[in-house]
């Protein structure tokens, strides 16, 4: 048990490290960032941050130095890096979560050795193995690299066999898997907290709504469509925390299909899509991935009202922030970011 007072340290400064160091500093712990960008919304409200680049030998021997437990707040920290710490400091969760979730053909292959139900995919290593993949799996379909890729980025739609030329080029001959298209009713996830100790909490599946590749909203209750679906859901989740011996947050994504979920990616971290448990549940999952990684008791995950709609703020929305401040059902985070971009993650608001 690590307990309040101690340092833990968190890889990456974007918006979900901000959200962990705020719920971190509540239970009295001290957050220190360690991330290379110039602007780090977590380092906004860490107690130390440093500025580094993850190959940083120097200075990630000084931050484990410095810190009592290492976490992270995305899944494109190199492995080597989470390697050397975690030689030096404990790391939670584990860096086998990070190498199977960073490579897209790796993860597909990890959950449907698990039992879970992917889309059909095949590996595409070239413009001719592509054109060979959709021959196998049809049209329409989906070309992703197998790395880097998020929020829609790094993936061409494919309509028929002739946009495989134009695909292979928008993804820039990358690594990539082709998945088949599947025609689904909803988008929702699993988030569940894991501690070392085996216990595991589980959050309430949203309704998940996308716009260009980028979560728009997620609600709670989810309609019949999709909770019919949440056991099956559930239980391929727990059998990959136990497959990794996890400890802190786990999310997967699903399409609610006809014939079950249909699993589509998993991320070792706390989740945009569970961003409305910070106002809606009775602790939020950033608490909770607090409380995982430092051994402490994981807390419930019960609903404070009847129904909780959280939205993202992208791009120019966040300019509407004193019309959402005047709202008294509204619950406003905004991220300090200082560029604003069509898209991009501003804030988000809650409403119970």
């Amino acid at each position: 048990m690590i307990a309040p007072g101690s340092t833990i340290g968190i890889l990456g400064g974007g918006q979900l490290g901000r959200m962990l160091a705020l719920a971190a500093a509540n239970m009295g712990y001290r957050v220190h960032v360690f991330a290379p960008e110039a602007e780090l919304p977590a380092g906004d409200v860490a107690a130390q941050v440093t500025r580094a680049a993850y190959d940083d030998i120097a200075a990630l021997d000084a931050f484990a130095a410095a810190v009592d437990v290492v976490t992270y707040e995305f899944e494109n920290v190199p492995g080597a890096t989470v390697e050397r710490l975690a030689a030096r400091v404990p790391v939670r969760p584990g860096a086998r979560a990070l190498d199977i979730a960073q490579d897209r053909l790796a993860e597909k292959t990890f959950i449907a050795g698990l039992g879970g139900t992917p889309a059909s995919f095949r590996a595409v290593a070239s413009e001719a193995d592509l054109v060979s993949a959709l021959a196998a799996i049809g049209t329409p379909a989906v070309l992703k690299t197998r790395r880097m890729g998020y929020d829609g980025k790094g993936q061409a739609r494919i309509a028929t066999p002739a946009d495989a030329p134009a695909a292979w080029t928008a993804i820039g001959g990358a690594p990539a898997i082709v998945e088949a298209h599947i025609a689904f009713d909803h988008e929702f996830s699993v988030i569940l907290a894991c501690g070392g100790d085996g216990a595991t909490v589980v959050y309430d599946v949203p309704d998940n709504a996308h716009v260009g590749g980028v979560l728009d909203t997620s609600r709670v209750p989810a309609p019949l469509a999709i909770t019919r679906h949440a056991e099956a859901a559930t239980a391929l989740a727990r059998r990959v925390a136990d497959a990794l011996d996890y400890v802190g947050v786990l999310t997967l994504e699903f399409f609610a299909c006809p014939a079950g979920p249909v699993f589509n990616e998993m991320a070792p971290r706390v989740h945009n899509s569970g961003h409305w448990t910070i106002e809606g549940a009775r602790v939020s999952q950033f608490e909770n991935h607090i409380r995982a990684v430092c051994g402490l008791p994981l807390g419930p995950t019960t609903l404070t009202a009847n129904t909780v709609t959280m939205t993202n703020l992208l791009g120019d929305a966040v300019h509407d922030w004193a019309r959402l401040l005047a709202d008294p059902s509204a619950h406003l985070h905004l991220y300090g970011k200082s560029e604003v971009k069509p898209g991009r993650k501003m804030g988000h608001v809650t409403r119970l």
